[in-house]
């Protein structure tokens, strides 16, 4: 049984509102309410995104010409790092599970909280400590840092920047995710409704299953990690620093190990999302149900043995090499999976083309090119060629803003009348989706480009032969900026003046758009008991809500 978010307050009333004993900013900081905490994350992230926003905006500026323009080399590097730690640990890795989890997963579940909400709420707090400990690198110190957000040894160790701050910040970050793990672990296994059996969970909470496991194991060894980068740089005891006998190489494989599985941290969420919109838009139930869950689960556990294809060119074995391009291949297998499934429920299905969906077709667009690219560089012939330029960058972007970061507005469209019980403008959101969709692909294509031509990544300044795709980047990053901008505006408008949301306006079929559009401060105003799978449409019509349909 799940500890009381509200004590006595009772299951009437919106979670917004709070229960009266509590009112105004104290009652959202010390709140157990697992929605409540979910928008204060949703609030601290959408802060985060648009500082990293705009330091990759100003990034974008500095190489729309070769030569220098706006700022040296220093303080590139410096952008480039800032960028990368706000864009990974502040946004994308914490980003689905805390928001959309957090929010969302004990509504699918039929649960009145998560199993541990005042962990909940403890991990919200770790999460802003670890944000401020990282920000406060930026004034620590005689410089901020500036090794890339990877803090690659010998560099995190000999430079003069404040990386020990950026370092501790993103330790204390592991542990928020790992708190939130533990907790949807719990909650997953002991407070599904009454008749829900692990095959009629809805797919959302298997992405989310799968992730947390990642989360609680793999996150440990990054945080060793950077312990050790701390302990190196104030003490001098030589794990990876060569002057001092240490192995720069052993640092790649501890930050790789954890780093290459909190990539499905990052895109598991996004997946589960994609196969929960589809249905009710399809007006059918998803292809492959058990094989989608299934390979959730498989790209978890495969996702631990690859990690050595970031290191084909470090100079280990012609084994370990083969070796880890097979397995890297291998994990493409459960990816691919869900592609074709996805594709196989859109397949002649009666479509009603809403912006949930076009942000999921977008998603599995912009990530199919993501995982392609991938297998140039999981191939040892052609990663060679194109390992560390801008195709990496390019190819890392395709997968983690178009995977994770589109997944993110997928959900953020689709459960928005669940989150705020108002529906935004759907004309401005498809206006905005597409300036997205064509700034996306004019900023980060062109880097595709520049990798197979030559063109390095990490360098501030480079040949007049690659200033045209250069140029062409750094106007795709205006447009996307404004279609970003554009969909902020356009739901932070909403949420206060939209018009009411009904409880179920997609005609989905899992728990959550069975209770009220904000719901009650406990979820439900009894508890569901599940007898069917979670998209069991029932001859229900794509777009018809759950009161239509079940009358």
């Amino acid at each position: 049984m799940t500890e009381s978010p509200a004590g006595s307050w009772g299951r009437t009333g919106s979670y917004l509102d709070g229960p009266s004993s509590r009112t105004g900013l104290m009652g959202w900081l010390t709140t157990t309410d697992h929605k409540r905490i979910a928008l204060m994350y949703l609030a601290a992230m959408g802060v985060f995104f648009l500082v990293g926003m705009t330091i990759g905006l100003l990034i974008r500026l500095e190489l729309m010409q070769p030569g220098e323009q706006f700022y040296g080399a220093k303080t590139y590097n410096t952008f480039f790092t800032l960028h990368g730690v706000i864009m990974i640990f502040l946004f994308i890795v914490p980003g689905i599970p805390a928001v959309f989890g957090n929010f969302i997963l004990p509504l699918q579940l039929g649960a009145e909280d998560v199993a541990f909400p005042k962990l909940n709420l403890l991990s919200w707090y770790v999460y802003m400590a670890g944000a401020a400990i990282a920000l406060t690198s930026l004034y620590a110190g005689d410089s901020p840092p500036d090794t890339g957000w990877t803090f690659y040894a010998p560099y995190s160790i000999n430079s003069g920047g404040s990386v020990s701050w950026a370092v501790l910040g993103a330790f204390v970050l592991g542990f928020s995710s790992i708190l939130t793990g533990m907790n949807f672990i719990v909650t997953i296994h002991r407070l599904r409704a009454k008749g829900m059996g692990f095959f009629r969970m809805p797919l959302f909470c298997w992405g989310l299953y799968a992730t947390s496991w990642i989360q609680v194991i793999a996150t440990p060894v990054v945080g060793i990690t950077l312990v050790l980068v701390v302990m190196e740089r104030l003490l001098g005891i030589g794990l990876f620093d060569p002057s001092l006998g240490g192995d720069p190489i052993l640092y790649q494989h501890l930050f790789w190990i954890y780093s290459h599985p909190v990539v499905y941290v990052m895109i598991l969420p996004a997946m589960g999302v994609i196969s929960d919109i589809l249905p009710p838009f399809c007006g059918r139930t998803i292809f492959g149900y058990r094989a989608i869950a299934i390979s959730s689960m498989a790209i978890a556990v495969v996702g631990y043995g690859v990690w050595g294809h970031h290191m084909f060119t470090v100079g280990m074995s012609d084994t370990a090499r083969w070796v880890f391009s097979l397995l890297t291949f291998l994990v493409a297998i459960p990816t691919g999976v869900k592609i074709f499934n996805w594709t196989a429920t859109l397949y002649r299905a009666s479509i009603e083309l809403r912006v949930p969906l076009l942000y999921a077709l977008g998603f599995i667009f912009l990530f199919s090119i993501g995982g392609l690219t991938g297998l140039v560089n999981g191939a040892l012939s052609t990663d060679i060629h194109v390992h560390d330029t801008a195709f990496i960058v390019g190819h890392f972007h395709y997968t983690m803003f178009g995977g994770a970061g589109i997944g993110l507005f997928a959900a953020l469209h689709f459960w928005f009348p669940k989150m705020f019980g108002r529906m935004y403008n759907e004309k401005i959101a498809t206006w905005a989706w597409g300036l997205i969709m064509v700034g996306f692909n004019t900023l980060y294509f062109p880097m595709l480009v520049l990798g197979i031509m030559g063109m390095p990544r990490r360098y501030h300044d480079y040949l007049p032969q690659f200033q045209v795709p250069h140029f062409i980047s750094t106007v795709g990053s205006w447009i996307l900026a404004t279609g970003i901008i554009l969909m902020i505006v356009n739901l932070i408008r909403s949420a206060r003046k939209g018009r009411k949301a009904p409880n179920n306006p997609w005609g989905a079929t899992t728990l959550e758009w069975t209770t009220t559009s904000p719901p009650p401060l406990l979820n439900f105003a009894t508890l569901p008991e599940v007898k069917t799978g979670p998209y069991d449409f029932s001859g229900r019509k794509p777009g018809q809500s759950h009161e239509e349909g079940a009358s």
